[in-house]
């Protein structure tokens, strides 16, 4: 019998007999269940095979550059930094080239035992990756919130050191594994851990364990004690901290956590711990760093930032000025040790400039050797009514004139009601008059006209970068900034509005002469209008002539701005004349208030002194005043009063005198 299917029965027509449907929608229902979704299969199959695709083609990406390992042994150890005054004088030299390899037949075996056992526990027996180490880093720093360990190996650093740049980035992670696995196939351990300690910092420019050992104990590091060892190997967790010349303190507490890695590891006893521990309380530098200071330590940070200097010694031509230096280093030592001591004034920070922003002094406290810590630039501190010079020149910008009058009275913004020095008010005042007495009212007016994002404009236009406050406490210096940036920015007021591009650096070549970098001078853009400028330098100057400042006063044309913060806690002058620019502050540590030290005293009294020193090879030079239009006619009087010379009083930071007071009021 034959078979008759579902096709067969299917007429002429094109209708099927069986569902007495048309053919077509019947063609398009079939049609519609032959192309379903993709199963989750197919979608996670597609998935993984893109999602590998894409890895391979990162990591492509992240190893076509990659150097060969063979080249390590030839890879250059990071060398000397040499640094020259501006006249070409040595000012310091950081790195000892002089430090003897260590072999591999021949490594010191207290050292390598100190730092394999704080470094990279497993260093024998991982493959140049750690996957327990990463692992239990990563658990950690889950655990702690922040990055609190790492899991490199001695060999991922050795690789980072001789061949990758320090950024912090997923591609130089993978380089750094990769280049750790082939350095593994290609040099023994005992090799590799030679080439690590013969790269490594150690701290106070000592590169290399041999180099470090001769700086800091006068011996080659193969005659290293175990206290000794331990202090080494602390060190390279943090260089610059754990070192026995910058923080003594610091590298002790370190090296007895060695020593407790070390027991933990058995590379060492109870007993030998116990006397390397007391030992440890009588290690002292045998030999001191090379020449340093603040600006060496500030010009060094700025070389090791730099990629092309990665890798070679160098020679950096620097802009100080050394008898500057070292006369404003003792000027301040002096003023400190004198009536600092009377006054509760514990320490002090100068900077020195052109106009154009080249570093000649820079002192960051009043020793180096006792306190590297660089006050001039790490620290930051309210600056009191010198921020006002931001103030009256976004107000300058917004068409006042230094002649207009405003009104010294007391003033409220919101629940805030600031006070004049000694609560003493004047009425309507000039300017001019109010910038030189330095009279709190007038400035609190003036933010509240121009406006606080103004003002913020003005100052970062000027190069100030640390944060500002958004409120009217702005105009009275309430925002903490720096030394440096307030030196710079007066500079660009100095220059005749041209932005001051503050560098320590001018040249940097490598041992074969070849020019790494050069301060390219000019170009650099205008921060504030002619017109601005000049009235800013025609009340700037009357602060030194008449106002709070006129214990700066030069025997040649000088301008600037006295501050001192709440509580006299901070006191600051920084000034100009045509030729330098600098900066004075004076303060403690602690934050703890001097007694009743305003910016008009003892740091105006520095600068000058400073200044005079400075200037006593230099012709007498205007200030670099912009030439400006003057308007035809005399300025209408109706509703000003312009205080002279003789009225003014010599005034500490904000303070009137009752003989203005009067013949302001009629009194």
């Amino acid at each position: 019998m034959l078979a008759v299917t579902r096709d067969d029965r299917i007429s002429s027509s094109g209708t099927d007999p069986m569902e007495d449907r048309p053919l077509a929608p019947y063609a398009r229902r079939r049609s519609s269940v032959a192309r379903p979704w993709p199963s989750w299969r197919g979608v996670l199959l597609w998935t993984v095979v893109l999602g590998g695709m894409l890895a391979m083609a990162g990591l492509v990406w992240c190893l076509h550059d990659l150097p060969a390992t063979a080249t390590l042994k030839s890879t250059a150890v990071r060398s000397s930094i040499t640094l020259l005054a501006q006249d070409g004088s040595m000012l310091a030299e950081i790195g000892d080239p002089h430090g003897e390899d260590v072999t591999p037949d021949r490594l010191p075996p207290i050292l390598a035992a100190a730092v394999i056992a704080t470094e990279d526990r497993r260093f024998f027996s991982h493959p140049g990756i750690d996957p327990i180490g990463i692992g239990r880093a990563l658990v950690e720093n889950m655990r702690s919130g922040v990055v609190a360990q790492g899991g490199s190996t001695i060999t991922q650093q050795l690789a980072k050191m001789a061949f990758l740049s320090p950024e912090r980035s997923w591609k130089r992670k993978v380089q750094e594994a990769v280049l750790a696995l082939g350095l593994e196939r290609r040099y023994g351990k005992a090799e590799l851990l030679a080439l690590y300690l013969n790269r490594a910092y150690f701290g106070a420019g000592a590169y290399g364990a041999d180099a470090a050992a001769r700086r800091y104990f006068d011996k080659p590091a193969r005659n290293l004690g175990l206290a000794e060892a331990a202090m080494l190997a602390g060190a390279l967790k943090a260089p610059s901290r754990y070192n026995l010349v910058a923080d003594r303190d610091a590298a002790v507490g370190r090296a007895e956590v060695v020593l407790a890695a070390m027991l933990d590891a058995g590379a060492i006893g109870e007993e030998e711990a116990a006397r390397a521990r007391v030992e440890l309380c009588r290690l002292v530098p045998k030999v001191r760093t090379p020449a340093r200071g603040w600006f060496a330590d500030w010009v060094i940070e700025q070389v090791r930032g730099m990629p092309e200097t990665w890798g070679r010694g160098v020679v950096v031509t620097t802009t100080v000025d050394v008898g500057l230096q070292e006369t404003v280093e003792k000027r301040l030592e002096t003023m400190l040790a004198g009536v600092g001591v009377r006054d509760k004034v514990g320490q002090g920070a100068v900077v020195v400039m052109t106009p154009e922003g080249a570093v000649r002094a820079l002192v960051g406290g009043r020793d180096h050797a006792v306190s590297p810590f660089n006050r001039a630039i790490q620290a930051k501190r309210q600056p009191g009514s010198l921020f006002k010079t931001f103030v009256y020149l976004a107000a300058i910008g917004n068409g006042i004139h230094p002649d207009d009058t405003i009104l010294d009275a007391p003033v409220r913004i919101g629940n805030w009601s600031p006070d004049n020095y000694l609560g003493r008010y004047r009425g309507q005042v000039t300017l001019r008059a109010a910038f030189a007495q330095s009279l709190n009212a007038p400035a609190v007016r003036l933010v509240d006209k121009a406006g606080v994002d103004a003002v913020i404009r003005t100052a970062r236009r000027l190069g100030v970068e640390s944060g500002l406050r958004r409120d009217a406490t702005l105009a009275l210096g309430s925002s903490e900034v720096n030394l440096l940036e307030m030196t710079g920015a007066l500079a660009s007021l100095a220059s005749g509005g041209i932005g001051a591009g503050i560098h320590g650096i001018t040249e940097i070549r490598d041992s074969d002469g070849t020019v790494l970098f050069r301060h390219e001078a000019g170009g650099a853009a205008p921060v504030a209008a002619p017109a601005e400028v000049a009235a800013m330098h025609d009340m700037m100057s009357e602060v030194v002539h008449s106002g709070t400042g006129k214990a700066a006063a030069l025997d040649r044309p000088a301008a600037g701005k006295t501050g001192t913060s709440q509580g006299y806690r901070d006191a600051w002058f920084v000034g100009f004349t045509g030729d330098l620019v600098a900066g004075v502050w004076m303060g403690n540590d602690d934050a703890s208030p001097m007694r009743k030290v305003v910016g008009g005293g003892h740091p105006a009294g520095l600068w000058r002194e400073v200044m005079t020193a400075a200037h006593a090879d230099l012709p007498v030079r205007p200030l670099r005043t912009p030439d400006v239009e003057q308007p035809t006619g005399e300025i209408p009087v109706s509703g000003r009063f312009r205080l002279e010379p003789h009225d003014q009083a010599d005034l500490a930071d904000g303070e009137d005198a009752e003989s203005v007071l009067q013949w302001i009021t009629g009194g």
